[in-house]
């Protein structure tokens, strides 16, 4: 019935996802937690079904359950060790949008309630830990940047080029979306404080031997107000002489992410091989807590030509806490105030690997090690052993 219903332009997709993870080292106490991601997903082609030509439109909606390992094991950490959870336990309207190509594709607008990772700063989930999953800018500037299933009243332009593509969006900033009360609401909530613009520009070249590549460069300006996050309004340091916070007019960032194949299997299939990637984003010193993120790694599909939809994966990733912010906690020691850690910059491994047990079922067992979990020389690194369950309907 759904193949039918595809021919006809209706595209049914149902998808689950668990993440189950143990700390054998770190925290307060050795234990397992579990969280898993239902997702509902219908695509429209309106072409078949309205003769409205290269025009499309999706509905998602997304189910979160469980508990976090990270918070629960008081691990510390800057960057969830199970990147499904999070976002409030909840269903989500996570895309209902419409796009539009016209004449040859050359130009593609989309409008609707959207995640900006879709489109900017994109990047697959393959891993585990959130330092390595989806669009990086969403890891640290999170007062903005919305990542999956949240998404935001926005629209986006996209012109292709020879060499790639340009892009920019408009998407609302909007607290509320964030709130539990809203997440089933298309409606456009009260406490929109500003718009979020993203730029990127897309380098896809092809190397010899059909090596395809991608890189992509980006930034973003939000025209909200934030508070500072070291100062008050009489420029001193808020978490020792207190007051009001210095409110600061606009926030900004950047990023870069690079994909590359380096090899390809031998079935000629430009998805098979070897890749590696970096991911780098930098946020607003002035407003942003964590300031950088740097990740880098490989990922090998078909490991074994017996096993042509497996893959291996491992990467490393430093989350750096703002400078400022660190002064601030020196200054404290300083004071004489205890329990005041300087925080620095959390590195992390992970390394999984991905069996494809049927066309429909992927276990993915994964160990992650995390060195200084917040910034904090003091605390025990964490080692992390997990297994992520996927179902794809």
């Amino acid at each position: 019935m759904r193949s039918a219903l595809r021919e006809d332009g209706i595209d049914v997709r149902a998808g689950y996802i668990s993440e189950t993870a143990s700390n054998v080292q770190g925290g307060d106490r050795e234990i397992w937690r579990y969280a898993d991601q239902w997702t509902f997903a219908v695509t429209l082609d309106l072409d078949k079904l309205l003769e409205l030509n290269q025009a499309q439109f999706k509905i998602a909606i997304t189910d979160r359950n469980g508990r976090s390992l990270s918070a629960d094991a008081h691990l510390d950490d800057l960057q969830q060790v199970q990147e499904v959870y999070g976002s409030n336990q909840t269903w989500y309207w996570s895309q209902f949008w419409y796009d539009q190509k016209y004449p040859n594709g050359k130009l593609d607008w989309k409008i609707g309630r959207v995640s900006p990772g879709e489109d900017f700063a994109a990047f697959s989930c393959e891993f585990m830990n959130f330092t390595f999953c989806g669009s990086s800018p969403g890891n640290i500037a999170v007062s903005v940047w919305y990542n999956w299933p949240v998404s935001q009243l926005a629209s986006r332009v996209r012109v292709n080029m020879d060499f790639g593509y340009l892009q920019l969006g408009a998407f609302e900033v909007n607290p509320s979306y964030l709130l539990t009360q809203y997440a089933l609401d298309l409606k456009d909530p009260a406490g929109a404080t500003g718009l979020l613009a993203p730029f990127e520009i897309g380098w896809v070249p092809t190397f010899g031997g059909g090596l395809r590549g991608s890189y992509k460069f980006g930034a973003w300006y939000n025209s909200s107000k934030a508070p500072d996050v070291v100062e008050n309004t009489r420029g001193q340091a808020l978490a020792i002489d207190g007051g009001v916070p210095l409110m600061r007019h606009g926030e900004y960032g950047a990023y870069f992410n690079f994909l590359q194949n380096l090899t390809r299997f031998s079935t000629g299939d430009p998805e098979k091989g070897v890749k590696v990637f970096i991911n780098s984003i930098y946020a607003d010193r002035r407003t942003s807590t964590l300031d950088s993120q740097v990740a880098a790694g490989v990922l090998y599909s078909a490991p074994f030509a017996s096993r042509p939809n497996d893959e291996v994966g491992l990467a490393i990733g430093r989350t750096h806490v703002n400078s400022r912010v660190a002064e601030v906690e020196a200054q404290d020691n300083v004071a004489g105030r205890l329990g005041v850690d300087v925080q620095g910059a959390e590195c992390v491994g992970e390394l999984f690997y991905k069996a494809m047990a049927t066309e429909w079922l992927t276990l993915r067992p994964n160990v992650q090690y995390v060195h200084e979990p917040g910034g904090i020389a003091r605390n025990s690194d964490d080692l992390i052993v997990g297994l992520r369950l996927s179902i794809n309907f």
